[in-house]
C-alpha cells in the first residue's frame, strides 16, 4: 500500500527519496538515506531494520543488487518485503517478495528506482521513473515530488493516501531536507507545500551548522 522513488542528481551528487502510503508516518518507517552511501526503501509489511542495514552495506561499497541479496538472505520473512536500493553512483536494484499478491512492481531508471505495492495497477512505478527522468533539469527535490505526483496520477494506491515524506542528503552527515506529512487528506499536496515553505530556508540551515557567526538572529 505504498509507492516510492529513490533518485540521484548527476550534476550535484545529491540523493534522496520520496514516498507515500495510506498508513500514518511513512517517513519514519520506510525511507532511509545517507550521504556518501545511498538510499534504501523498505516497504510492504515493512521491516525498518533493513534500511540502516542496507545503508551500512552501501557505505562498505556493496553494489545495490548485492545489498538486496544480503538483506533478503538475512531476514526470515523476505517474502513479505519490498526493497529498492540506490547507490551514490546512480546504480539501483529492486526486489518484491513472493508473498506480495496485490498489484505491485519495481522499475530501475536512470539514476533512480521506483517501487510500489497494493497499487491500482502495476504501471505506477514506471510512470514515476518516466517523470523523474524527464525532469532532469530541475533540482532533485522538485524531480522527486514530480515523480510522486506522476505515480498518483497513474493510479497510485488502491486506498486513500494519508502520509508522505521527502528526504534529501548531500555532502554532510545530516539531511539537507527531511520533511514528513504524517496524516493528511491530501498528503502529496501537503508535502509539496511543505517543501515550498522549507526550500527558501534550506541553505540557511546548512550555514547555521558550518558558519553560525554569519547568520542572522538566533533561531532553531
Amino acid at each position: 500500500m505504498t509507492f516510492s522513488l529513490a533518485g540521484r542528481c548527476a550534476r550535484t551528487g545529491a540523493m534522496g527519496g520520496v514516498i507515500t502510503t495510506s498508513s500514518p508516518a511513512v517517513g519514519a518507517r520506510c525511507l532511509y538515506a545517507r550521504a556518501g552511501a545511498g538510499v534504501v526503501l523498505t516497504q510492504n509489511r515493512t521491516d525498518p531494520r533493513l534500511g540502516p542495514r542496507g545503508l551500512a552495506l552501501l557505505a562498505e561499497g556493496c553494489r545495490p543488487e548485492h545489498v538486496i541479496a544480503a538483506l533478503v538472505a538475512s531476514t526470515p520473512h523476505a517474502g513479505w518485503r519490498q526493497l529498492a536500493v540506490l547507490d551514490e553512483g546512480g546504480a539501483a536494484a529492486v526486489y518484491s517478495g513472493h508473498n506480495i499478491h496485490s498489484h505491485h512492481a519495481g522499475v530501475v531508471g536512470r539514476d533512480c528506482v521506483a517501487a510500489g505495492n497494493i497499487l491500482s495497477n502495476d504501471g505506477v512505478p514506471a510512470a514515476m521513473v518516466a517523470a523523474f527522468e524527464q525532469a532532469e533539469r530541475l533540482e532533485l527535490p522538485e524531480r522527486l515530488l514530480a515523480a510522486l505526483e506522476a505515480g498518483d496520477g497513474a493510479g497510485g494506491e488502491i486506498a486513500a493516501l494519508r502520509s508522505s515524506a521527502l528526504l534529501i542528503v548531500h555532502l554532510h552527515a545530516w539531511p539537507y531536507a527531511d520533511l514528513r506529512v504524517d496524516g493528511a487528506d491530501q498528503p502529496i499536496a501537503a508535502l509539496r507545500a511543505l517543501w515550498a515553505e522549507y526550500k527558501p530556508q534550506a541553505d540557511e540551515y546548512v550555514r547555521r551548522v558550518l558558519d553560525p557567526d554569519s547568520c542572522g538572529p538566533p533561531t532553531a
